[in-house]
């Protein structure tokens, strides 16, 4: 049985973490810390998981938690991991960040959009846990960096075309919509219930945080730098994600040729389900599951490539993949406490 503590346990992520282990047969949950709720039972902060957890919210302290947890999920905000990263891992506690703050392999990337990050030696020991991608790292590191919702998305798509020729480099677009829930359950004037109902806006364009963390991987995959244009955008609704991903074939390529590329990288894979040729993800067909969903076409009139992917961003884009991590960390199925099936409604 492994055991685990949530970091952070007062914010959605944190609480989908709470609600996927508290049903996972290999694991149980031993500790959540909260700075904002220290002293309260976890029920106080969440009523709807009376009856099915009962912990106390307590400090984020590594002495007194190495006896009691093998695996620590820090769902902290970013810049803040870092500084618990180290003296957890010191004290054999295993971790999976689900901040920026281990994403990066280069520091110069993490410190354009974030902060001078304090712990250099332990982020070159970290993995990037896409798990399609990385599984065999993760299964033996001591801290993996859990991928963001936006870049989960856009790398399932983009990836296998990368890695089989299939795509050109350059002038990759994605146009991506995103649930209010991924930002946070701190307040903020776009997620305000006025501002978001009934709209539709982007947002950071060219700025977004997520765009170097999505371009080192397409980068280190592509075997030369690769620039995205990347225009996030919010819509009205609480949880999901779908990206719209446009890019050029390469001369001989066509639609068998991607999807070729697919099932090679994803035949295996529980959690990728490539959609039947002419057939395009929904969110709907994703909330609460931690699968990605992806359809693509080629048009053969301007030779471009469009794909389409969707998960939930608090499941695949977040607690769920985080989960799977943590599968793979300890030896189990990926599918270990992600094997339900989510009706749309």
């Amino acid at each position: 049985m492994i055991k685990v503590g949530i970091a952070g346990a007062s914010g959605y992520t944190g609480v989908e973490l709470v609600k996927l282990i508290s049903n996972h047969p290999q694991a149980r949950l031993e500790a959540v810390t909260s700075s904002s709720y220290k002293g309260k039972p976890f029920t106080d902060i969440f009523p709807s998981m009376r009856g099915f957890e009962s912990l106390i919210c307590e400090d984020l302290d590594a002495k007194a938690l190495s006896t009691r947890v093998d695996l620590m999920f820090l769902a902290l905000p970013h810049k803040v991991s870092m500084a618990y990263a180290a003296p957890l891992v010191e004290q054999g506690i295993r971790i999976i960040d689900l901040s920026a703050d281990f994403r990066f392999s280069n520091p110069d990337n993490y410190e354009k959009v974030y902060q001078t990050h304090t712990d250099k030696e332990l982020l070159a020991e970290s993995v990037y846990g896409l798990p399609e991608i990385y599984r065999n790292q993760i299964k033996t590191s001591r801290i993996v960096g859990n991928p963001g919702c936006y870049p989960t998305t856009i790398l399932l798509a983009l990836l296998p075309l990368i890695k089989e020729k299939v795509i050109h480099l350059e002038g990759i677009i994605s146009d991506s919509k995103s649930g209010v829930s991924g930002g946070g359950r701190s307040l903020s004037l776009i997620t305000h219930y006025c501002e978001a109902n009934e709209s539709f806006t982007p947002y950071k364009i060219g700025n977004h945080r997520h765009t170097p963390e999505i371009e080192e991987i397409l980068s280190i995959h592509g075997e030369k730098e690769i620039k995205i244009t990347f225009v996030p955008h919010l819509v009205p609704v609480t949880r999901g994600m779908v990206s719209t991903i446009y890019g050029n074939a390469v001369k001989s390529a066509n639609l068998a040729d991607i999807r070729q590329a697919y099932q090679k990288w994803y035949s295996e894979e529980p959690f990728v389900r490539l959609l039947p040729e002419g057939c395009f993800p929904a969110m709907s067909h994703v909330r609460g599951t931690n699968c990605c969903d992806i359809g693509c076409h080629f048009d053969e009139d301007t030779g471009r490539i469009i794909l389409v992917s969707a998960i939930d961003n608090l499941v695949k884009g977040a607690a769920g993949q985080a989960v799977q991590n943590m599968n793979i960390m300890f030896g189990l199925a990926d599918e270990t406490g992600l094997d339900y099936v989510q009706t749309p409604l």
